[in-house]
């Protein structure tokens, strides 16, 4: 399967310190934007920004946009196929 370019990440629960892992690894993997829905959205953007800058030597840039509370899961997905060019590519949704 290729590496997914287009994350929408679902959160049920809110913000957890496993997220420095995960972000990580879509670093790795070039995830080129992230779209955050659900409990803590513009608190978890704020934390995959702060990841992506690092300790500022090679920051990764890594779009990101969280929905607010009035705004649905489909709303996110919906947002993120819009995406195009650079950020072009099949949306896959992570629930966290």
């Amino acid at each position: 399967m290729a590496t997914a370019r287009k994350i929408v990440l679902h959160s049920l629960q809110g913000y957890r310190p496993e997220l420095s892992v995960i972000v990580s690894q879509w670093i790795q993997e070039r995830v080129k934007y992230v779209g955050i829905c659900g409990v803590d959205a513009s608190q978890i953007e704020d934390v995959i920004d702060d990841l992506c800058v690092g300790d500022g030597s090679s920051p990764y840039f890594m779009l990101t946009a969280s929905h607010g509370p009035d705004e649905s899961l489909q709303d996110a997905i919906f947002l993120a196929e819009q995406l195009s060019g650079e950020l072009a590519g099949d949306v896959h949704v992570v629930e966290f």
